[in-house]
């Protein structure tokens, strides 16, 4: 079974969408542990509504990132829960050095733009000010940069006239939510592979 550590910041709405196809029984993949940087967090309510193992680890004293004892506190929990695979839901935490070393091409994060375009923070609201007329979102490798890791998935979502920047924000987020499972169930099938910058689709057998 591939096991999937889960961080998240946030409500938890992307962690409970890889639940539900965990539980579904149609993918070789589970949910080990759920960790969050804010104690009160939406994410560890929900796991713990789930039943699923959910610990609060203290972020440090930065404001972006992980000090050097709460780096190694994540990766000591998610090795001793033997996860196979790092999964980010809205962790609004950088992860660099250690960490990454730690779990080399096997940390991954959703984008809600379609990468390289429009990285960095409220991607939908850079799309709408830019004025283009399709934006999306995007699972990806995490590397030293911001998003700038490999692509493993994308799909793309129309910008209508009249969007503002939460609507379209919600229709991105609806479409997020069926495309990270089924990019982590790839994974774990071993469907989808990485090499160097690129991820391809690994035909089944008998194709």
């Amino acid at each position: 079974m591939y096991r999937l550590g889960i961080l998240g910041s946030g409500k938890g709405s992307n962690m409970v969408a890889i639940a539900a196809a965990c539980a579904s029984g149609r993918f070789p993949m589970e949910i080990a542990i759920v960790l969050s940087d804010v104690e009160e967090s939406g994410i560890l309510a929900r796991a713990r509504e789930l039943k699923l193992p959910a610990r609060y680890i203290a972020p440090g004293k930065f404001r972006t990132k992980l000090d050097e004892a709460a780096e190694k506190a994540y990766i000591a929990a998610l090795r001793q829960a033997g996860v196979d695979l790092v999964v980010l839901a809205g962790f609004m935490r950088i992860l660099k050095g250690e960490f990454l070393c730690a779990f080399p091409q096997r940390v991954v994060n959703l984008h809600p733009a379609l990468l390289p375009s429009f990285p960095g923070l409220e991607a939908w609201k850079q799309a709408l000010d830019y004025g283009v007329k399709v934006t999306g979102c995007t699972v990806h490798v995490v590397d030293q940069g911001v998003d700038t890791g490999p692509i493993l998935a994308q799909q793309t979502v129309p910008v209508l006239d009249d969007d503002t920047p939460e609507v379209l924000h919600a229709r991105i987020q609806e479409v997020e939510r069926a495309l990270y499972p089924a990019t982590i169930a790839a994974l774990a099938e071993g469907r989808l592979r990485v090499e160097g910058r690129r991820a391809f689709l690994v035909a089944e057998r008998g194709d």
